[in-house]
């Protein structure tokens, strides 16, 4: 395998990870993200990737013409049209690693489109958070050139195991996690909430401490909030993804449409400037002081 040239499609924080970390093993890297041709964030996002070395493209074709490795990295609801796209453009016998957080129908529609264009469509289910792992982030792959795939990422230094021959099965292991982990978010934001306005925090959360001594529940309580703030819209629709998943397994989705909606609700929030100023190491407190000064009386 020799893969030389890599094209990110999506420059946002996992796009702009793996981009700047796999730059010492690669000839080149590629990018393209919409922001690159929005007036208000073009100057600053290209000018981002130039020091980091990434070359910001012209367009979609543009990377995809060079590109030996496409890495799809955009949100949830962005995952068909980005493989679409890239399937009318990406060169026969290119890789594309699909790193979105979506259903196993939603990645083998992908799949289907860039396979048909003659591209090896290999999905990936990221299985936790990005920044404290950078590019060594465990990735399960799946997909008919997933172990081929799987060996040159982690000789490029990622942690990238191959765990089926068949489309479906990484993302449905990550959309399974996804219910609990951000299930787990949108219970805190509103046990914590709730717990600060009647003033019984601090008779809450040692329950909590006692029944589960193994997590710090003060510092993943801040952590959430912090995470869900900045990441709620990106979270809200993995939701509404591991939705779909729970349905294709034909059962009702009810808990993953609640997380949905209480992630969108959150990012609604903060696009509204409500925690504007609260830093993000900020203590869960100062998310919730925001929450109830604002709640309808």
């Amino acid at each position: 395998m020799n893969l030389r040239q890599i094209g990110m499609l999506g420059y946002g924080e996992v796009g702009k990870t793996f981009a700047k970390g796999l730059l010492p093993a690669v000839d080149g890297v590629d990018a393209w993200d919409l922001k690159f041709d929005q007036p208000a964030a073009r100057d600053h996002e290209r000018a981002d990737a130039a020091l980091a070395g990434v070359r910001a493209g012209a367009s979609m074709r543009d990377v995809c013409a060079g590109a030996d490795l496409l890495m799809s990295a955009v949100t949830a609801s962005n995952t068909l049209a980005v493989a679409r796209e890239a399937a009318a453009h990406i060169k026969p016998g290119s890789y594309f690693l699909d790193l979105n957080s979506a259903s196993p129908g939603t990645k083998k529609q992908a799949a289907e489109l860039i396979d048909g264009a003659g591209g090896d469509c290999v999905e990936a289910g990221v299985m936790t958070s990005v920044p404290p792992y950078g590019i060594r982030v465990p990735m399960l792959l799946g997909g008919r050139q997933a172990g081929v795939l799987a060996e040159q990422l982690m000789a490029w230094g990622m942690d990238a195991k191959a765990v089926s021959d068949q489309l479906g099965v990484a993302s449905a292991i990550k959309m399974c996690r996804s219910v609990m982990i951000k299930g787990l978010e949108a219970l805190v934001i509103e046990s914590y909430a709730t717990a600060r306005a009647y003033g019984v925090e601090d008779h809450v959360i040692p329950t909590l401490q006692e029944t589960f001594p193994g997590i710090d529940w003060q510092q993943t309580g801040g952590y959430f909030f912090s995470r869900v703030v900045q990441h709620g819209q990106r979270r809200a629709e993995e939701m509404r993804e591991a939705a779909n998943t729970v349905a294709e397994a034909g059962f009702e989705p009810f808990m993953a449409r609640a997380i949905a909606d209480k992630q969108q609700w959150m990012a609604d929030q903060a696009r509204d400037a409500l925690f504007q100023g609260v830093a993000k190491d900020a203590r869960w407190q100062e998310y919730v002081d925001r929450l109830i000064g604002a709640r309808k009386t």
